[in-house]
Parts: C-alpha cells; structure tokens; sequence
C-alpha cells in the first residue's frame, strides 16, 4: 500500500511542464538522451520553424518568463468544502469557490481539464485604484493567506497598482499573464473565452491572447456601448471592449459551426399574427392590413419595428421578400417560365439561387416562390418569421439579415454585430433593487452577459461556464437565467478572491455596512454568495415553473490536509512523532475526501455515496472509481470484514475504470493489518491502494 506525500505528483496539482515534455517525447523520441531534450537535435528536426533572431516580434515586459514559470509550477494547496455557505449542497453541480484565481486555476487542471466551453472574466481595469498583489513565485498558498488576513504578515503590503510605480503595465501583466495560460488547458476543443476591457490594457491583452492562443484563433474584437459619461474633458468615453478567442477556429469550422440569435422583436410579431389569424381566419389580405397598421402604431424604439418589411401572409405566416441570385455571381441559368405571361422570366445577373429547373419547381410548388406581375423582372422568394425546414440555405449565402432553417419553434434569427449598446444603468439598478443597496460601482448586466453566452455556445444547454474574476457574481446569475429561460443544464464555476472590504475607504463603504448588517464577513466573496443567493430566489419567484439548478457549492483555498516535514531541531523527537500522523489535526473527513478526489482529477460535484461496512464509514465516489475509508482506527479483526465488504460493494457498483482506494495511513493497527486488507482488495482486482 503506498503512501500520499506532499512530494508525491498526486498530492499536486497538474505538472504541465512534465506533461508537455511528455508530448513532446511522443513526436520527438529522437529529441532525448538520457531522459532529458537534447535541443539541438529538436532544432535540426524542426528545421526551418525554428525561430532564432535576437529581435523577435511579441510583447515582452520586465517579468515575463518568471509569470510563465509561476504557471508551469504545481501548485500544493486544496479546496475545502463549505456546505455550510453553500446553497442546495447535495444537488448542485454549481461552483463559487473562494480563493487566489492563480492557485485555483492549477487545482482545477485535472479534474476540468478539456470541458469547459466558455470562460468569460472581466479582469481588473488597472485603473490605479483596483486591488492588486503580489503573486510569490516561491509559495504563493502561503501569500495567499497573508493577504486575505489568515497569516500575519511582516510588512505585507496591499495597495493600488498606481502609475506613479513605474510598473503600471507591467505588474497588470505579470497578474494576468499566468491565469490566461492556465484558462487555456480548461477549454474544450470548441471552446472560447470572452474577456471585458477597457482601452488601458486591450492592445496588452490582445498580444497576451495572440501568444496564448494563437492569433488566427481571435474570433472578434466586440464594442460594448454603455452610454455617455458627463466627467469627460475631451471625449466621452462611454464603451468597452471584448475580447473572443476560440481555442481553435479551425475545430470550430471543422463543425461547420454557425452562430446565430432570434432576432429581436421577431416573437412578437409572430404573437400578433396568431392574434390576428384567430380573428380573420384565412382571410390573409384582412391578416395583412391589421399587421400593418399595428406596425405603424410601434414606437420607433420597439425592436419588432425594424423588421416591418415581414408584412406579407401566408399559410406559413408573416413574410418578406428575399433575393433569388447567386450569391457571388456566376450562378446557372435557365428559362423560368412566367404563369401568366408565358414567357421566360428575367434571370439574375449573378445567375439563380436553384442549381437547376427541376429544385425552382419544387420551391415554387411548396409555395417560397413568388413571382412578379409579368415576366420583365425575375421573382423572388420567401422569408418566414418563422422560417421552416426547407427554407434552409448554404452557410455561404447568409449575411446578418439572412434567416437560417429551424425547427417548430424557431424565429427568423441573426448574426449578431461585433458593436452593440445596453446602457449601463439597467445593470446598476437592478443590481441596486436585488441587493437593496449600491454595493457595486460597474456590475455587468446579466441578460445581456446571457444573450452572449447563448449565442457562443451555440445553444447548448450543458456547456459549463466560468469566470474567475467573478466579482458581482453577474456570469452565475446569467447562466441561473438562461437556464430558466430555456430549462437548459449549463453550470457555472465562479472563482472569487476574498478580497476585504475597508469601511474608510469611500468606495467600499457601502459593501462593508452591507457585510455587517447582514453579519457577514467583510470580502467581496461574500457578496458574490449573497448575490447569487438573491438571485435564485428572484428567478424562483418570476418562474415557478423552472425546476433546474439554482444552487451552489462553496469552496475555500487552503494548504493542504496533508502536512509537509518541517523538523524542530530544538525538539526533533516531537516532530517525528508528530509526523506519524500526515493528516493535519484541524481538518475533517470532508475536507480530506475532497482533496484525494481533486487531486485525482474527479469533478468537485461528483455523486457520493456512503455506506457502513464493518463499523467503519466508506465513501464511494463517481460510481464507485474512488473508494475512501478514513476511519481512525482499522484493527487486525476489522481488516478483513472491512476489504471483503468493500470488494462486495465494488461489484455491485461496477465502476468504469480503474478504482483507486484510500485509507489513513495512521489508522492501521500495524504494518500487518494494512499488508493483509490490501492484499485482499488486490486479489479482488483493487489494484490500486493507497494510504494518507
């Protein structure tokens, strides 16, 4: 039975260095002598791609390659469970786990690793005024806890990253660099990241991103208009930017995949046709009239108003015209006789859109051709609010007007502008409303941080989103609503920073009364909870009907259950004995249960089950791949009832996969008590066993 130790890999987060050299071992054997990359013969392999100028296009600052390093190394701490601040603990598959974004990104790295499908942050501006501290390269759990107030720190210092430093950019940088390359890995092949900026840092992150992901992976540079400021000098700078980046453009084309939203406005109108087609029956041209006036009768303001040109009716309902060309030019050409007239209809320039006569009849005949009073000009076809099946067209000729085939329920959709404004008081003030109180300057309006996460994900309804900057808690709210919206399953995985809130300082004030009337500590991770908390509620209230998960797992970063060897040589005796026992004294069963599942890569919200077996407590975790007893005490007599109860349960879970069990080290009553019940699991086929 081999031991967990805090040198132990498992007992780590994901080394990446390792992992990468192990890829490149994969491609490049040749590459490695005794173990170790000989790069001169990986030069000679990669020949010609190999880049060897001393002056070298990219973004370089003071710190770059020790940022790089601070990614690439393990980290060692854990996250223990809260169930206690949680909301819906044994149901939810949501995630706010409190902690430096740095360390939780690393711990994530085996368990999230290639499932995310989108990660949106809006990241600290550098405005001069936002919180900002010192990664430590050496051991960052340890700065962690000094600056959120768990340690006392000598001289430990938290401040605003001020221009008057001389490092303005560069420690944003040297902050933002690490987390981007460790967001990375957690992105599914299709997936992307959405990144909110203002113009101080947009030209930095976009290098950062070009370097990280690969420039021809920028899907767009989006434009998110808020409104005018009045305090402005010069201009009035009322926009900021977002960033999209796709892990790989090319898988995302490889899917043939599409974007594209319900227009807005679009419901509506197909609610006053079935209106009005309850009043007039199959009189279209009364359906017709009746639509019109109601269109004239919108205020410019209405979104259904720009779509005024859906005011033709048929069987299928509100229509427009649509051109009937190839698009491009160089299109077949054929005679189209006119019913009428008898003659050949005039063909397009750019030739038509059918490939042949025989696919224009069978449009004509289900009726999505129109044809003009005579034969002098071409007809044209049908657009459906509405669309159905057989209006669907090549990708290659959809501009953002064009409509896209859908199903029964589908609208007439768009692509979406890489400009677009939502003015930012209607974030404030329902924030202002949920809250009771200003607690938060500038919150990011959740519907619309819905409609684009809807939009990217392309409509699945399972995808998991995270933000690690996740502040206001805006991107869990938005993902609660789009579930509500269309009953969908997509989780969340939030990362706050429990950053304390000081009452003398102005703009914090409001957030520090609102922590002590509710008794509550004062950080903003706090505040991220209660937000989420109000939230669900609100959405409960406003749709009873949605049965889906609001709810929410708490964890906090901390060191590991697991304690390092740190001797006393004035009392060494003490310190081996202490050492005996590798769990920590004040940790508790869940806290070391949910270590040994991230370090083995499990989701945090995995299923698990506990059973008694001979007087013990045995957790089988994900169906049975994880079987832990952490019981205090295993006796001689207990060992065998113990492993002979626990095989009988293993096949009666039949696990996927390999099953790895684990028992405290310190429970057994001797080697030969922990030597018989691993043999007896290993007879079994428990290959795995190990000890804490």
């Amino acid at each position: 039975m081999n031991k967990f130790t805090t040198d132990d890999s498992e007992t780590k987060s994901i080394d990446i260095v390792s992992e990468n050299i192990g890829r490149l071992k994969e491609l490049f054997p040749e590459a490695f002598i005794e173990g170790k990359i000989n790069f001169e013969v990986l030069k000679q392999l990669l020949s010609g791609e190999v880049e060897e100028r001393e002056e070298k296009y990219g973004l370089n600052w003071h710190g770059k390659r020790q940022a790089r390093q601070l990614a690439l190394t393990p980290s060692a701490g854990t996250l223990r469970p809260c169930p206690e601040d949680s909301v819906d603990w044994e149901n939810t598959k949501n995630l706010l786990i409190e902690g430096d974004n740095l360390e939780v990104l690393k711990l994530l790295q085996k368990s999230y690793a290639n499932k995310v499908k989108l990660i949106y942050i809006d990241p600290p501006y550098n405005t001069g005024k936002d919180f900002v501290y010192p990664d430590d390269f050496r051991d960052n759990i340890k700065n962690y806890q000094e600056i959120t107030g768990q340690l006392d720190s000598e001289g430990k210092k938290i401040s605003s990253n001020s221009e008057a430093s001389g490092r303005f950019h560069t420690d944003w940088l040297n902050m933002i660099y690490p987390r981007i390359k460790l967001a990375r890995n957690l992105l599914r092949e299709d997936g992307l990241i959405l990144i909110s900026l203002d113009d101080k840092e947009i030209n930095n992150m976009r290098h950062i991103c070009n370097e990280v992901f690969g420039e021809e992976n920028l899907v767009a540079c989006l434009i998110w208009e808020k409104g005018r400021k009045n305090d402005a000098k010069f201009f009035s700078i009322g926009h900021e930017y977002m960033l999209v980046f796709a892990k790989s453009l090319t898988y995302l084309r490889e899917l043939k995949t599409v974007w594209r939203e319900e227009k807005p406005g679009a419901r509506e109108i197909w609610e006053k046709y079935i209106e009005l087609r309850a009043v007039h029956g199959a009189d279209d041209r009364s359906i017709e009239s009746d639509l019109q006036e109601w269109y004239s009768d919108l205020p410019n303001t209405h979104p259904s108003k720009k779509w005024s040109r859906y005011k033709r009716i048929d069987e299928n309902g509100p229509w427009r015209d649509r051109d009937i060309s190839w698009p491009g030019g160089g299109g077949p050409r054929y005679d189209l006789i006119h019913p009428v007239t008898k003659l050949p209809c005039k063909v397009p320039e750019r030739g038509w859109i059918y490939s042949s006569l025989e696919e224009m009849q069978r449009q004509i005949k289900l009726g999505l051709v129109e044809f003009r009073q005579d034969h002098t000009e071409p007809p044209f076809r049908k657009a459906h609010i509405k669309p159905i099946s057989i209006e669907g067209l090549d990708e290659m000729e959809l501009d953002e007007e064009e409509e896209v085939s859908g199903g029964d329920e589908e609208f007439a959709t768009q692509v979406r502008g890489s400009y677009f404004y939502k003015q930012s008081q209607v974030a404030v003030k329902h924030l202002r409303k949920l809250m009771g109180a200003k607690i938060f300057n500038n919150p990011k309006d959740h519907v619309e941080l819905a409609k684009l996460f809807d939009y990217t994900s392309n409509a699945d309804n399972d995808a998991i989103v995270m933000d690690f900057f996740a502040g206001s808690g805006t991107t869990g709210h938005s993902v609660m609503e789009l579930n509500a919206a269309d009953m969908g399953n997509r989780r969340f995985i939030l990362v706050q920073l429990p950053e304390p809130l000081n009452p003398l300082k102005k703009e914090q004030k409001a957030s520090a009364n609102f922590c002590d009337k509710l008794v509550m500590p004062r950080t903003i991770a706090e505040l991220t909870k209660e937000r989420l908390r109000r939230a669900a509620s609100e959405i409960k209230a406003e749709k009873p009907e949605f049965t889906g998960d609001l709810g929410f797992r708490v964890f906090k970063l901390d060191s590991s259950n697991i304690r390092t060897w740190e001797p006393d040589t004035e009392n060494l005796g003490k310190t081996l004995l202490d050492h005996l026992e590798h769990i920590r004294s004040d940790r508790n069963e869940n806290d070391i249960l949910y270590e040994v599942l991230l370090k083995l890569g499990l989701d945090l919200c995995v299923p698990i089950e506990t059973r008694r077996i001979a007087g013990k407590l045995v957790h089988a975790i994900g169906a049975g791949v994880l079987l832990v007893c952490l019981d205090m005490h295993i006796s001689q007599e207990e060992a065998e009832p113990l492993a002979t109860g626990i095989v009988k349960w293993y096949r009666e879970l039949i696990p996927a996969g390999k099953v790895t069990c684990v028992f405290r080290d310190s429970a057994f009553a001797d080697d030969v008590t922990k030597t018989n019940l691993a043999a007896i699991l290993q007879q079994n086929g428990l290959d795995k066993v190990r000890s804490l």
